[in-house]
């Protein structure tokens, strides 16, 4: 978990604002929450090539959604912060070479991207998310793919997100990628008040796939089908043949596809997968670890703790510890 210290965050606000990923970008982190100690310190900004001290004052509105002008602070770095939430990028609009070099810089520092929707497109522009896997909108996925070759796109899930760069599918899917965000930096409880609070599930299953406007076939796709069916039975025995026979695929053909849709193998996406569980019965529950390794399919609390330690570096009691509803 980050400490209070380094929650300040910088949404940058597109030359062309699309207004409801702003507004999920400002519901998220720049809303007042007093009912927590500690929150998000937020600002947002407009880039500007030759912003000084005086020039951070509002500017003429920039063109928003609906025929709605916006005005924002503009300024030329990206000091101070520790994460940078970019809402959207016109896709049709040459980011100014600037930005794009002051973003490499901010990551190489240590600094945390987010994007969502079409934010991903300024990301990749900037060379970060290059050998990556990475999520846009379904409707941008083949321009994204032929502008940047060097990075997996992600079909079938609403958002990824690896603790220092997370991207998420189109619109709404900005509010899954936020709260997995809060969730990773203030626990799981704070995260579910947030989702309360804007009457949401805190968590949703299933990957974008299910939204994609295709003529054919008029059945769900039986490759996504499999995947929210794994997600189901994670406290289960689930083999890669056993997956690949329920898409109607060879074995060769779904991995093949499976790589190409989430970056990863089936073997670790299921893992990745059963951890999350297993991190969620810790922050929720106080089930030992034994019933917590099984509920999440990783076994006995032996490879819970040998999995905890090789892909987290603590031990399941120290996370229950740090996000646990009773710490």
């Amino acid at each position: 978990m980050m400490t209070s210290a380094t929650h300040k965050v910088l949404i940058l606000v597109p030359p062309q604002v699309s207004l409801f990923e702003l507004g999920c970008a400002t519901e998220l982190f720049a809303l007042p929450r007093p009912e927590f100690s500690h929150w998000y310190q937020t600002r947002l900004m407009r880039w500007h090539e030759s912003a000084s001290h005086e020039a951070k004052a509002l500017t003429e509105p920039l063109p928003a959604s609906g025929g709605l002008g916006l005005v924002a602070p503009i300024g030329d770095s990206f000091d101070g912060v520790d994460t940078l939430v970019v809402p959207s990028w016109p896709i049709e609009v040459t980011p100014p070479a600037s930005l794009l070099y002051a973003i490499r810089r901010f990551f190489e520092g240590g600094g945390r991207l987010i994007s969502f929707c079409s934010g991903a497109f300024l990301l990749a522009g900037a060379g970060v998310l290059d050998g990556k896997a990475a999520c846009t909108h379904w409707r941008y996925g083949a321009a994204f793919r032929e502008r940047f070759a060097n990075v997996t796109v992600q079909d079938e899930v609403l958002y990824s997100f690896d603790g220092r760069i997370g991207c998420s599918a189109g619109s709404a899917a900005a509010i899954d990628l936020g709260l997995a965000l809060i969730r990773h930096d203030f626990g799981s409880e704070m995260a579910n008040q947030v989702a309360r609070r804007l009457v949401l599930s805190p968590h949703r299953s299933g990957g974008q796939a299910q939204f994609v406007q295709t003529p054919v076939p008029r059945r769900p796709d039986a490759f996504s089908a499999t995947l929210d069916w794994a997600l189901s039975r994670l406290d289960e025995v689930i083999s890669v043949e056993q997956l690949a026979a329920k898409s109607h695929m060879s074995r060769r053909s779904f991995d093949r596809r499976f790589r190409l849709a989430t970056g990863t193998s089936p073997k670790l996406w299921l893992l990745q997968h059963r951890l999350d569980s297993a991190k969620r019965l810790l922050e929720e529950t106080n089930l030992g670890l034994d019933a917590v390794a099984a509920q999440a399919g990783l076994g006995q609390a032996l490879n819970l703790r040998l999995h905890f330690q090789k892909q987290l570096g603590i031990t399941p009691s120290q996370y229950r510890q740090q996000f646990g509803l009773t710490r």
